[in-house]
């Protein structure tokens, strides 16, 4: 479904931050990139996304090649992304926050967009309840629920999902969890990326282990159990 083919990018002229990065995700499975902060991992999904222009390399999803493409196209091609950052609009209601990627497409989507909003509410009860109330006004953990809330309306072929759990509490980070397999299971192609190392091993069909803009392993999910401690140590070149 994506597949980055040896890309190298970067924020300037002669620094890359990416180099030589070739990573895949397939339809209706998790793939996880886990490393140290620094690693690139976010700028991975800003290349994907098209923030960030490829000077090598490729990234294609499915048979057509999104290098570049512009970020406002994504949800055109089936694409939606889950930033760390909350992309909320803080003085839109959450149900207009919700419905925004939607406007002007009413006609591609027809009834079944009322179908999909009511599904929302009934699966995140915290947006149906909070739906009329700004979304500034909401705690940190409930924003993330109102992300993955316009996730699911999308239904998008492929969600890119960017350290998820950060900043929440433990019950609500295993919410997130759970909503990200249930997107899995939907045959959404997940592309991971956390913090929880063991989490996101455990969670992935592949994974994918970045250090200093390079990937140094990748495989797929029994490749990576055993001693994490040791494994994550080998992985990215430590030595402590």
């Amino acid at each position: 479904m994506l597949f980055l083919d040896k890309v190298t990018a970067g924020y300037a002229q002669d620094i890359d931050v990416l180099r030589d990065v070739s990573l895949e995700v397939h339809a209706g499975e998790i793939s996880g990139l886990i490393g140290l902060n620094g690693a690139g991992k976010s700028t991975v999904v800003k290349t994907i996304c098209g923030f960030l222009a490829p000077k090598e390399g490729s990234v294609r999803f499915g048979e057509q090649d999104i290098s570049g493409i512009a970020p406002h196209k994504l949800i055109d091609h089936g694409i939606c992304c889950i930033p760390q950052e909350s992309s909320l609009f803080p003085y839109l209601t959450v149900e207009e926050n919700l419905l925004l990627p939607m406007q002007g497409r009413a006609r591609k989507y027809g009834n079944t967009l009322r179908q999909r909003y009511e599904e929302v509410l009934d699966t995140f009860p915290t947006v149906r309840e909070k739906r009329r109330a700004q979304a500034g006004d909401l705690s940190g953990g409930q924003q993330k629920q109102v992300e993955f809330a316009k996730a699911w309306l999308q239904r998008p072929t492929l969600c890119l999902i960017d350290e998820p759990s950060i900043g929440l509490s433990p019950i609500m980070a295993e919410g997130v969890f759970t909503w990200i397999e249930r997107f899995a299971k939907a045959g959404m192609g997940i592309l991971l990326i956390d913090h929880n190392v063991r989490r996101v091993v455990k969670m992935s069909d592949r994974v994918h282990v970045l250090s200093l803009g390079r990937i140094t392993a990748a495989g797929q999910r029994k490749d990576f159990e055993g001693d994490l401690h040791e494994q994550v140590k080998q992985w990215l070149g430590l030595n402590f």
